[in-house]
């Protein structure tokens, strides 16, 4: 496989661009090709996937060129993590770098170590090994080092699944079914999904089968009033709108004006209308109180470090540390205490997040358990039993790319009592 000149000069600077990590890599990347409109598609599929490597495979990288200096970076990526042959890659050489690169398909395999292994920071080892042993930690790491696949929630207020599974293979795309959530389709590649009607009418959302399961784990029923107190750009949002039928009403809370206006053109085309999306201050609005006593049933997908899709974003492994992850767990306190305020007696509390940490995790689920005794933890395996779910949970559902095959996800239930 050739790559020209032009081609590895471009990887280089992308290199530049996003390894500065002042933003996540996919914002950074976009900005990267809308500057360079003149780039193919296979200019900016060579780009795309060699930053990809890159990210995905940091600490090797770190290993192999302790300088970061980016010609040599881009030439490690190609030459150890993309498999180019020196024949492709020598006309690309000047100077010294020949030698260097010769010296570098020479150089003896790195040392076993797990951290390089696993392609995990060394405090995010520390906290996995609470957890698991290194085995463990290793498979985990190997599945994080892998993409993600192409995830979809078929709409069921628009199709059923296999009517909509239909219509992509009638386009060109396979997809399966997928083994857990009972409207997800697994989708083949890497197709343009925006260019297919069976999205723009709103049939098919992306949306990670693990993401999908937190829905089937809240349950929402028909006329229920329910809130998604972190709604983001609103993915989990739509599923409990189509659970609900479409009656009731649908709270979708957030501190973001951005994310929740990249929400309404996914309302528009998913044809619910029992949404209302609310821009709030902090978890202590006035909007918030409003409704105290008065909910059936919450979700809060918490603000996290992420680290359960590192699949998906792999740089976040470089922009989160220990600090951050702090921070992140006292405003996951004050958002959970705020959030169960809402609940009417009977009502179904679920706090989700998408990291691997207990300390995001079980230690939330704990503390929130010890200080709030109007609250009885549910069994989530029971909930996901109730859903018809063939996934065998306990007390928590843990959610882990080598074992389930989709993101990481972790989630935790409570009732509140009369």
């Amino acid at each position: 496989m050739a790559i020209s000149q032009a081609q590895f000069d471009v990887l280089v600077q992308a290199l530049i661009q996003v390894g500065s990590l002042h933003a996540p890599a996919d914002v950074l990347l976009k900005q990267f090709f809308r500057d360079r409109k003149a780039l193919g598609a296979r200019d900016r599929s060579l780009v795309s996937d060699s930053v990809y490597i890159a990210l995905r495979r940091s600490r090797t990288l770190a290993a192999l060129v302790p300088g970061g200096e980016p010609r040599w970076m881009a030439f490690a990526v190609l030459a150890q993590l993309r498999g180019f042959s020196m024949r492709d890659l020598e006309p690309l050489c000047r100077g010294t770098e020949l030698e260097w690169l010769k010296a570098l398909k020479a150089r003896p395999a790195l040392p076993a170590d797990l951290g390089l292994q696993a392609e995990l920071p060394d405090w995010v080892i520390e906290q996995l090994r609470a957890q698991y042993d290194d085995d463990e930690i290793l498979a985990l790491g190997r599945a994080l080092q892998q993409a993600g696949p192409l995830d979809l929630r078929v709409n069921t207020l628009k199709a059923r699944a296999d009517d909509a599974q239909g219509l992509l293979t009638a386009a060109g795309v396979a997809s399966a079914r997928m083994p857990y959530a009972p409207n997800g389709l697994r989708a083949e590649g890497k197709p343009a999904l925006q260019a297919l009607p069976v999205f723009r009418d709103g049939l098919i959302e992306v949306q990670d089968e693990g993401s999908q399961l937190l829905g089937h784990l809240l349950a929402p029923r028909r006329g229920e009033m329910v809130v998604d107190f972190c709604a983001g750009a609103g993915g989990k949002t739509l599923l409990l709108g189509a659970l609900m039928q479409n009656e009731g009403r649908l709270y979708a809370f957030d501190v973001s004006e951005k994310r929740l206006a990249n929400l309404k053109p996914r309302l528009k085309r998913s044809g619910l209308s029992n949404v209302h999306p609310v821009l709030i201050a902090s978890e202590r609005d006035a909007r918030v109180k409003r409704l105290a006593g008065k909910v059936d049933r919450v979700l809060v997908d918490a603000p996290c470090s992420g680290l359960g899709t590192l699949r998906r974003n792999p740089d976040l492994k470089q922009r989160q540390h220990p600090d951050g992850v702090l921070e992140l767990v006292q405003k996951q306190e004050a958002i959970l205490a705020a959030a169960a305020t809402l609940l009417k007696p009977g009502g179904l509390l679920v706090y989700a997040t998408c990291s691997l940490l207990a300390a995001e995790n079980e230690a939330r689920a704990e503390a929130f358990t010890a200080g709030h005794a109007g609250f009885v933890p549910e069994d989530c395996g029971g909930l996901l039993q109730h859903a018809r779910i063939p996934l065998e949970m306990g007390r928590y559902l843990k959610l882990l790319p080598h074992r389930h095959g989709t993101d990481g996800f972790f989630a935790a239930a409570w009732r509140r009592q009369a």
